[in-house]
């Protein structure tokens, strides 16, 4: 199951290319931090159905807060005057570098396992 979260992102990305959707300029750093979350949440999924401990529940319920606590953190930050949507932006960052680091460490050493097991 773990490729249709891949289908998923695929599909999204295949059609807002091929749209002509104009975001304002207003809701620029709101769409990224939220597209940055829904990454980190999508790729923290691949990891755990990689790892076997994935649990429907909680890439749902952390998905939806990870995208509403940036953007929340953003919107503060506006009526603030500060930055804060580049601290969410950082933490989103290190998160998804880090899953995909380990996805590919898992899947390298499945592939090894596998091409060992062949010999």
């Amino acid at each position: 199951m773990m490729w249709l979260p891949l289908l998923g992102l695929i599909l999204g990305v295949t059609l807002g290319l091929l749209s002509d959707i104009q975001i304002p300029q207003i809701y620029s750093n709101y769409l990224s931090i939220a597209i940055l979350a829904a990454l980190d949440s999508l790729f923290g999924g691949m990891r755990a159905s990689l790892q076997q401990v994935y649990d429907d529940k909680i890439f749902i319920t952390g998905f939806f807060f990870n995208i509403v606590l940036a953007i929340g953190l953003a919107f503060l930050g506006v009526h603030l005057g500060l930055d804060l949507y580049l601290a969410a932006i950082f933490a989103f960052g290190i998160r998804l570098f880090q899953n995909i680091a380990i996805i590919r460490r898992i899947l390298l050493t499945k592939w090894a396992n596998r091409k060992k097991n062949q010999e």
